[in-house]
This record gives structure tokens, sequence and C-alpha cells, in this order.
């Protein structure tokens, strides 16, 4: 799919570039409403597939994060499940990551684990979503005396 785009960005460029050969770098879109629309065409196409890409790399790129955030090992999905549909194929053995999304696995893991070395009391990789109930259960590590927060 990637390629399918980036291929047909290139024969889009191509086409305006042949579509304005004759112009020599003047080219008046009032004098020829044609020719404009044809590159206004050409140039919207190009502008959406350059958005469908990023959507696609960003979303894969949200799932490698949370594939790390929920430790799962990414780079071996033969040898962990796959409840949250990390980028595999279908019944693969190996990793169908490519080798820069590789590598950018390895490195966010590191930054993870640098990150949560300095939280060594603290499990960062819990829940985000608040608690529904109004009254938390709070685990004290250490005994800090008396503590007055703002609401008392």
């Amino acid at each position: 799919m990637v390629r399918a785009l980036a291929r047909e960005v290139r024969e889009l460029d191509k086409d305006v570039s042949w579509i304005l050969a004759p112009f020599h770098g003047s080219f008046d879109p009032s004098g020829d409403p044609a020719t404009a629309v044809s590159l206004l065409v050409d140039h919207l196409c190009m502008r959406r597939n350059k958005r469908c890409l990023l959507a696609y790399h960003r979303v894969r790129v949200a799932r490698l994060e949370e594939g790390c955030w929920s430790r799962q090992d990414v780079l071996n999905p033969a040898q962990s499940p796959n409840p949250r549909n990390l980028p595999e194929a279908e019944g693969a053995t190996s990793s169908s990551l490519s080798p820069e999304e590789e590598e950018y696995v390895r490195q966010y893991n590191d930054m993870l684990a640098a990150y949560n070395g300095t939280w060594t009391d603290i499990d960062l990789t819990g829940s985000l979503e608040p608690p529904r109930d109004l009254f938390v259960d709070v685990r004290v590590l250490k005994d800090a005396g008396d503590i007055q927060t703002e609401y008392g």
C-alpha cells in the first residue's frame, strides 16, 4: 500500500511536470483554466495521499508505543500474544516491522526503561482512567506525616 501510494505520487508529479513544461515557469491560471484545474486536481490527489500515509504511519507508531507501554514483546510477536492488534502479518512467525520501525521500538523501549527507572517506586504503566468512586484507597509507601491539600 505504501509503495503503491508513493508510486502514484511520483506519477502525479511527473504529470504536473509534463503539464507545466510548455509554460517554462510562467503559468497564468486565469489564461488557461483547464490546465489550472488539472494541476489543482493533481495537487489535491498528492496531498490526500500524503495525509493517508501520515495517518497510516501514525496509527502504526501508536500501536507500537502501546505495545511498549503494555510490556509486550513487539519485536518478536511469535513469543507474545497480540491482543491489541500490533502491526504484524496474519500468522507470521517473524516481525513485519521495517528496519526503521524496529530501531524506533528499540530506542523507545530504552527511553521508556530509563524513564521508568527514575520512578522506581511508582508504576507508570497503570491505567490512565480516573477512578469512578468518590473515595479511593491510597496505599502509602512512606509516612510523610499530616499533609494539607488545597481542598482540606
